[in-house]
């Protein structure tokens, strides 16, 4: 692959300077843009095909409007590096996603240019609304901010999207959505909405001509704030006649503008600077292709969404050799999953968007008509795995915990109150790493707990997952499986299936001093670091608690009466947590022992590798090898 002096993109560092380039500039810098990515994630990985799929678009922005004092309010943020690179972070770029480094996502608190938080799915257009309509409100005309929400057609498939959508049409404002398509989330589009951007797309002639004839009628002053809602109401009843389509947007009294190339720069600043004036909610639709500009990515977006390291001149993807490595939690889901749905003929899946990613593809290969791509949709995933439950079937709703986050409402209404068994497995629970804050899965422990008859559980290892899931199949009411990104640490974990008894923990060593009680794979780390007490004369006994819902009550019963130092180690947030649910149980029965609790502290945790984080968070063995020996001296 060609190498490119950035003979455009040395002369920039933040985006006035951008600005001050002749228009002939723009497509090389395009080109040096997309070179400096391609160089830079070959060596630092990060999520690649969607920042490449928007450098035009993101050149455009900043050359046309006057961030920061104009805001771009980004959607999920993973096609935002173009964005960091021209505004102050070019040279910071090579430690995106490191400890102390710069952040994959767009955060306010990183720059000034990050007008809000990005990381989940289908918020961009209610952010944007809500501070476009506060523009309005404390601003002069003259001083009134211009607001751009830039959202892909996979946010598109998200309730948040409309309820922002609906909310635009009925307000005054003059907000500019711009819906970046690409027929890509990061596994393929489904759904409806995915098939009716196509149908719009289909009719690029009516758009062309009706662009060109509103160039017109705006340069002779025909077009008027007056007169807007009625040409609108026109121009709808005119498409419809014309090409028997209505256009959802129109039908929205939000003006639509495309189909444009979203890989033409020149194109998409003209078409900017035509509307970004114009008074009313818009909405610019652009195609862009994931990947663009690296053959690779174009050819297999999903895979090369964030594809680790690779060869920038072969596009060869630098794996390691991992087969003699435990396998990936999700991977160990997705094979026993299958086996349980062959047997069981009630059970079914259901992923919002992640089939790859949690590994439900292994299950829809072999049986699609039993498995349920429901698109980034996550409170709709979980009301519909209630329905399927109630009507008999076993759904494996299968969402990252980070994300659960959005449908907390639906499992308490729609699942917990009606005792409907599906079956929650909350993929990357806990630190997640390079992801970081907007990612991290370290709520759901204590955000469940409080919640009526859910259970509560978290493997210590690959085979406790594959049991539990299928103890939860055979389970009469919701169940919550949690379990981390990553490896386990077992490679012979393909056993015949066990019921494990709900409620049950169990006592994995011995030890006269300290008890210390974990939950979930972190468990493995206790069991190294007790280990380590036990070469320093400290004794200590590991419980394993498995289920945080209900607690084995016996169990804490025996701690409470032999102990009078605990541990509790989680890789949850230490409030409200297991170490919560342990002071708990002890204060209510009477028990007085010093508890020392492990885990996420009380604040939002960055990016970095697992284990900058664990050892951040006093979590890793040193940390748990520490508390042991500082409780045993009393301290």
């Amino acid at each position: 692959m060609e190498i490119l002096e950035n003979k455009w993109l040395d002369r920039i560092d933040y985006p006035t300077d951008l600005r001050a380039l002749p228009p002939e500039a723009l497509v090389p810098l395009c080109a040096e843009l997309r070179q400096y990515i391609i160089d830079v994630l070959s060596e630092n990985p990060g999520h690649f095909a969607s920042s490449l799929g928007t450098v035009e678009l993101t050149v455009a922005l900043h050359y046309v409007f006057n961030t920061p004092f104009d805001r771009i309010v980004w959607d999920v943020g993973h096609q935002a590096y173009t964005h960091k690179i021209l505004t102050g972070r070019k040279a910071l770029f090579p430690t995106l996603r490191k400890w102390n480094g710069i952040s994959g996502f767009p955060n306010p608190e990183e720059s000034e240019y990050d007008a809000f938080i990005a990381g989940h799915a289908s918020n961009s257009i209610s952010a944007a609304l809500g501070m476009a309509v506060a523009s309005r409100l404390k601003d002069s005309a003259e001083d009134e901010h211009q607001v751009i929400a830039v959202l892909g057609d996979g946010s598109m498939t998200g309730g948040l999207a409309y309820e922002g959508l609906n909310n635009t049409s009925s307000n005054p404002n003059n907000l500019l959505i711009i819906l970046n398509d690409n027929n890509m989330a990061i596994d393929h589009n489904v759904g409806g909405i995915s098939e009716y951007l196509v149908d719009i797309t289909t009719s690029h002639a009516y758009n062309k001509m009706r662009y060109d004839v509103y160039r017109a009628l705006r340069k002779f002053n025909i077009i008027t704030e007056d007169r807007r809602a009625s040409i609108l109401r026109f121009n709808n009843s005119l498409k419809a006649l014309l090409t028997n389509q209505h256009n959802l947007f129109e039908g929205l009294s939000i003006r639509y503008f495309g189909p444009v190339d979203g890989h033409d720069v020149h194109q998409l600043v003209r078409v900017l600077k035509d509307i970004r004036h114009l008074k009313g909610p818009k909405l610019l639709h652009i195609r862009t292709v994931k990947g663009k500009g690296f053959k690779p990515a174009e050819e297999s977006a999903t895979e090369w969404h964030a594809p680790g390291k690779f060869n920038k001149t072969t596009g060869v993807r630098l794996c390691s050799d991992n087969s003699d490595l435990p396998s990936l939690y999700q991977d160990v889901f997705g094979n026993s999953l299958l086996e349980l749905a062959r047997e069981d003929k009630r059970i079914v899946g259901i992923t919002p968007a992640m089939p790859t990613g949690c590994s439900l593809s292994i299950m829809m290969k072999e049986i699609p008509e039993r498995t349920f791509d429901v698109g980034i949709a996550e409170s709709h995933a979980v009301t519909f795995s209630a329905g399927l439950a109630k009507e008999g079937l076993v759904p494996f709703c299968n969402i990252y915990s980070s994300f659960m986050q959005r449908a907390y409402d639906q499992i308490i209404h729609d699942v917990a109150m009606q005792r409907l068994p599906v079956i929650f497995c909350l993929d990357r629970a806990g630190l997640v790493g390079e992801d970081g804050v907007t990612h991290h899965g370290y709520f759901d422990l204590c955000a469940l707990r409080s919640v009526p008859n859910l259970t509560i559980a978290s493997p210590i290892n690959e085979l406790d997952l594959r049991n539990l899931m299928y103890t939860a199949s055979q389970f009469n009411g919701p169940f919550v499986l949690r379990y981390p990104r990553g490896r386990g640490v077992l490679k012979d974990w393909r056993k015949p299936f066990e019921k494990m008894p709900v409620g049950k923990g169990r006592k994995l060593a011995d030890g006269k001093d300290i008890a210390v009680l974990s939950i979930g794979h972190i468990g493995n780390y206790v069991a190294k670091a007790i280990e380590q007490a036990k070469e320093k004369g400290v004794e200590c006994a590991h419980y394993d608690m498995i289920f945080l819902k209900p607690l084995d009550e016996e169990l804490l019963m025996e701690v409470g009466r032999n102990y009078s130092k605990i541990i509790t180690v989680e890789n949850g947030m230490i409030s409200g947590g297991l170490g919560s649910a342990v002071l708990e149980f002890m204060s209510d029965r009477g028990f007085s022992p010093k508890i020392r609790r492990i885990g996420i502290p009380d604040q939002f945790v960055q990016h970095g590798t697992i284990a900058d984080l664990e050892r951040f968070c006093k979590m890793d063995v040193p940390s748990i090898l520490e508390a042991i020996m500082l409780i045993k001296e009393d301290k």
